[in-house]
């Protein structure tokens, strides 16, 4: 048994899924000149899917964290601090339901534009 949840592959991929992921996807959407629609929502979708994986870890190093004899991951996992680290899933969950938000509504307006257009021909 590992004396630390701190040396676990769960912790650095929460650290990579929960920081670095996001960074880059931002910068990608940012950068951008021009994207299309379905790369944006794709992105959505991804930050969506990092949130829930983020919350699988979380609550994963939390049972780790309890078994392990080190009381430094048990004061960040087991404790009330660990309700903070809630706030990185809650943030890539809501700019991802954001980013697909935008994209299904542009598509709606879109799609309601071109059905008032054929509609006054007739």
């Amino acid at each position: 048994m590992v004396d630390t949840v701190f040396v676990e592959v769960k912790f650095w991929l929460l650290a990579v899924l929960s920081l670095l992921a996001p960074v880059l996807i931002y910068g990608l959407l940012l950068r951008a000149r021009s994207i299309s629609r379905a790369v944006v929502l794709l992105f959505g979708l991804v930050l969506v899917a990092l949130a829930g994986i983020d919350v699988y870890l979380l609550r994963s190093l939390e049972v780790l964290a309890k078994l392990s004899p080190s009381l430094a991951d048990d004061a960040i996992f087991s404790s009330e601090v660990s309700v903070a680290l809630y706030v990185f899933p809650i943030l890539l969950g809501g700019i991802g339901v954001n980013v697909i938000s935008h994209i299904l509504i542009s598509h709606l307006l879109k799609a309601e534009r071109q059905f008032d257009h054929e509609h006054r021909r007739s």
